[in-house]
This record gives C-alpha cells, structure tokens and sequence, in this order.
C-alpha cells in the first residue's frame, strides 16, 4: 500500500457555462481556448498564488484528437500565459476523465511529489463528434461473442440497463422532467454564478446581399441546456432511439455538449504559506469494471468501493454528483444503492445540464464544491458517473 505523505487540497475551481453541441452557443468556442479559460479563470479565485510554484496540469478528454488533440494540456498551460514550467498532460477514461485528472493532480500532492496541481476537462462534441472522426474498432471485437458487446453504443447499453433493473419509461421521462425542474431551479436561484466564469464569444456570419461579414459578441453566463418547458406529456411523445421496442428516448438522456472545468489542488504546505482558504479536500477515489453490454451500472460497483476507501458510509454523504448518461442507468443505480435521490444531482444532472464528455467530472466538481459551500454545508460530497465500455467511477471530496 502506498503511503500518503500530505493532503491535497481544492482552492479554486471553476467551469465554463455548457452548451448544447453540435449548434449551440459554444459550437465555434475551441477546446484548448476553453481549457485555457477555465485556467486562467480558477487562478483568478487564488491571486497571491505564484504560479512558478505549479508543478503539472491534468487534463481530461474522451476524444483527444483534432482542435483537442496534440497534448491540449500543454497547450491550453501555454495559451494561459504559465510560465514555460508548467506541464501538462491529457488523460482519457472516457467520461471520467475530468474526475481522474482530479484523482491523478491530488495523488502527486499527496504522495508529495508536488505541492500546486491543475486539474481540468475540457470537451467540444461539436467540433469533436461521438467516436471521434475516425471510427477503427478492432477486427476482434466482432470475431467473437463475448467481445462483441464492446462495440455497443452507450444507448443500447442503456436499454440492457433498463430491461434488467426494470427500470420504466414512464420512471425515466420523470427522471428527465426533474432534471430539468432542478436545473431551471438552479439558475434561476443563481445557484451556479459562483461555479461559473463567463465566457466572451464573438460569432460572425456572412450578409450574402452585400458581402459584408457580420460580428456580434455576447457574453456566456448560462448553461444552454435546461428547458422550461419539458413535461412528461411532452417527452411521452418522443420516438425511442436505440430501440424500437425500447424505453430510451432523446428525452431521457444526458444531450452532447460543449465545456470546460477547472480544478486547482494544493499541500497544506501551500495553504500556510499563501495565506489560502481550503475550500474542500480530496479525500478517495475509485473506478471498477461492470460488463460493457451493461456499462450504465458502473457506479453501482465504484461508489461502495470508494465509500471503503474514505473509511465512511454510503449515508455519510450530503451531495451526490450522479452523472445522468441516461435516465434509465441513473435510476438504477440510486435504486440498487438505496441513495436518497434528494441528495443526488440537488442542481439538475447531464439530462438538462449536458455531458460534455471528458470535461464531466471537472464541471461537476465545481458544482458540488460551490453548492455545498454556498448551502451552508460541510461534510462529503461525491462525483461518479458510468464509463463507456463498462466501467464505473467514484470521487469523494470533503467541503470544509
């Protein structure tokens, strides 16, 4: 067992507002400038911070190729304006990716190979689409059956997930209802003005009539997401995707997205000596493998496995980041676990708020941070969400 040297704390953490991909507000916005962004925005949370003293930048991706490939750590480091020595790296779980990056930049502190860490996601599914744009699976993946479920899309696992759990259509249209109705809660609150740091976009199309091209900036402030008017009887309307005799629709899963987070992590060495107030401390995290065929149920394995880590109880925790990939898979997994859907997701989930992929975990560690402080409460949170090709994951911080 590896001895923990140190603490690691959170001092800073931030987010882009999500858009909706492949035409939202954020479709021209590049990746590496919203990781650069999402940097630059969480160490203005900590200006006496000296910035030589950051040791390495941990960044998530689920498709690091194309605007978010060529070690986009590195180059969102450098479009920050950090200094030269400060690296980077990009990491890819898939869509744990952000909350691993997370995992990765507090476990260097605590084994105290470093004391400042950056940890952050950044993802652009409109100009990076699902799969990336070049899909090669390997020939083996179909040469036999037990390989084969590999290959299944994240919706038809969504409906093993389903018929398995017995988990509605009717339960999981209102599952995606109260997302929104929490989401549209949030920001009307202005639940999330702390968590986020705008974004100042310049679109610009072309006046065929006259040749002229037209600028107009808007400052991003909102995830783009929520909608006010879902109702059940709407999403009862909506054709199934993945199955024709199935129960996931559009509807009841997490939409594609745009964003970024950023997370900074440093020793108690570094709290003292610039005078920082802790926001939160890392304190475990997990990740196990479920079947791929049934991926969605992913957490249901990583979270009691974390909770064993953190040395509490699944009841110990007072906010629960539980990233809706689908309905169907969200709701079996709180049901299997017996969680108390009022501590999971208290601000909307992935169904309103979006799922920008690798960028997921950072964005929602800004979330649970920023909402437990800015309700008064202390204690344990925790982000986790299921993995593509059957995997689960589990974070937990402690907000101080």
């Amino acid at each position: 067992m590896v001895k923990q040297v140190q603490e690691a704390y959170i001092v800073a953490v931030t987010r882009t507002p999500v858009g909706k991909a492949p035409r939202g507000m954020m479709r021209n916005v590049r990746p590496d400038d919203m990781l650069a962004h999402v940097i630059s925005g969480a160490l203005a949370q900590v200006p006496t911070l000296d910035p030589n003293l950051i040791s390495d930048c941990v960044v998530g991706c689920a498709f690091p190729e194309a605007e978010q490939g060529l070690n986009m750590a590195r180059i969102g480091v450098l479009l920050a304006g950090l200094p030269n020595t400060v690296s980077g790296i990009t990491i890819n779980r898939y869509c744990s990716s952000g909350i691993n990056a997370v995992q990765m930049a507090a476990d260097r502190i605590r084994l105290g190979e470093a004391d400042v860490v950056i940890a952050a996601g950044s993802e652009s599914m409109s100009m990076v689409p699902m799969m990336g744009n070049k899909v090669s699976l390997n020939p083996a993946i179909f040469a036999k059956d037990e390989n084969y479920a590999i290959a299944y899309g994240m919706g038809l696992t969504a409906e093993k997930v389903a018929q398995q759990w017995g988990v509605s259509r009717e339960d999981q249209d209102a599952f995606a209802v109260e997302s929104h109705r929490r989401a549209i809660a949030a920001i009307d609150g202005g639940k999330f003005k702390s968590e986020i740091t705008p974004l100042e976009v310049t679109y610009r199309t072309p006046n065929l009539e006259t040749g002229e091209v037209i600028s107009t900036t808007r400052v991003l402030d909102t995830d783009e997401g929520p909608r006010r008017e879902t109702t059940l009887e709407g999403l009862a309307k909506l054709k199934t995707v993945f199955d024709a005799k199935g129960s996931v629709t559009a509807g009841n899963s997490s939409q594609m997205s745009d964003g970024a987070g950023a997370v900074i992590l440093v020793s108690e060495k570094i709290l003292k000596q610039f005078n920082l107030t802790p926001l939160a401390r890392y304190v475990t995290f997990a990740v196990k493998g479920v079947p791929p065929e049934i991926m969605g149920i992913g957490p249901k394995e990583a979270i009691p496995e974390a909770c064993r880590n953190a040395g509490i109880t699944q009841d110990q925790l007072k906010w629960i980041e539980l990233n809706e990939a689908f309905a169907a898979q969200g709701l079996a997994v709180a049901r299997d676990l017996e969680l108390d859907l009022n501590l999971v997701n208290p601000h909307g989930g992935a169904i309103a708020l979006g799922h920008p992929l690798g960028a997921t975990g950072a964005i929602r560690t800004a979330t649970l941070v920023h909402g437990m402080r800015n309700a008064g409460m202390q204690g344990y949170g925790m982000v986790t969400m299921c993995i593509g090709t059957g995997m689960g994951a589990a974070g937990i911080i402690e907000v101080l």
